[in-house]
């Protein structure tokens, strides 16, 4: 089930078994990429520019703060090198066990154009559970994931994830029957993913656009990318 509306009003009071989410980055990601689209760059899907609010530190507090009571088992965030730090802050204040961030790697995906150092291929996961013997006998689990050598996908929405990465997160952290959240859904590939792989989902997006292309995507049962106009 997916909801319009911003989370705290829409499944403010939903509790889940899983929580995989794709949340906005830190102010200097967004800048970053707004700035590379003002240039012109047109080469990847992250040089169009970011239309939403970025999180600050106390956001992230607070979507933690929320969801910890209502999620059962796994937190799953992905975030920049600066947000990671302040959602695993926020995971261990509630007393989850956080670990280190997985890197999610992307060859190629966010290039350097003032050529004055490295480019940035590396997204962060932030990963934690509830302190209790059913989640610390889950298993051994990636250290990384890394997109297949040659794939290419243009994502749905600014800031969208890979289909692939989804569903590989969504078949690590929760098994089939479960119900999955996204609280900041985007296009809805969390929930595509989902659909996928034998979970149930529960999302919400407040942009209507963006809600309509992820309507559309989950009616259609899809389970292959699906792009949005230009």
């Amino acid at each position: 089930m997916i909801h319009l509306g911003k989370w705290q009003d829409a499944i403010g009071d939903v509790d889940v078994d899983a929580l995989i989410c794709d949340p906005p980055y830190s102010a200097k990601t967004h800048a970053s990429c707004t700035a590379c689209a003002l240039e012109g760059a047109r080469d990847t899907e992250n040089r169009r520019a970011i239309d939403y609010a970025h999180w600050t530190p106390e956001d992230c507090h607070d979507f933690v703060k929320s969801w910890h009571p209502r999620v059962s088992g796994w937190i799953i965030l992905l975030t920049d090198h600066i947000n990671a730090n302040h959602l695993a802050d926020a995971l261990l204040q509630q007393g989850r066990y956080v670990f280190a961030p997985l890197p999610y790697v992307a060859i190629g995906s966010r290039v350097r154009l003032t050529g004055d150092g490295p480019s940035s291929w590396t997204c962060w996961i932030v990963v934690a559970r509830p302190k209790n013997k059913e989640y610390s006998n889950w298993g051994t689990l990636p250290g990384a994931y890394a997109l297949p050598p040659g794939f290419s996908e243009r994502m749905a929405v600014v800031g969208g994830k890979p289909l692939w990465l989804m569903e590989q997160l969504v078949r690590d952290y929760s098994r089939p029957g479960d119900l999955v959240c996204d609280p900041c859904m985007g296009a809805g590939t969390t929930g595509v993913a989902c659909l996928a792989t034998g979970r149930e989902f529960v999302g919400a997006e407040m942009d209507q656009d963006t809600f309509e292309i992820a309507r559309k995507r989950l009616a259609a049962g899809h389970t292959a990318p699906l792009f949005a106009e230009e």
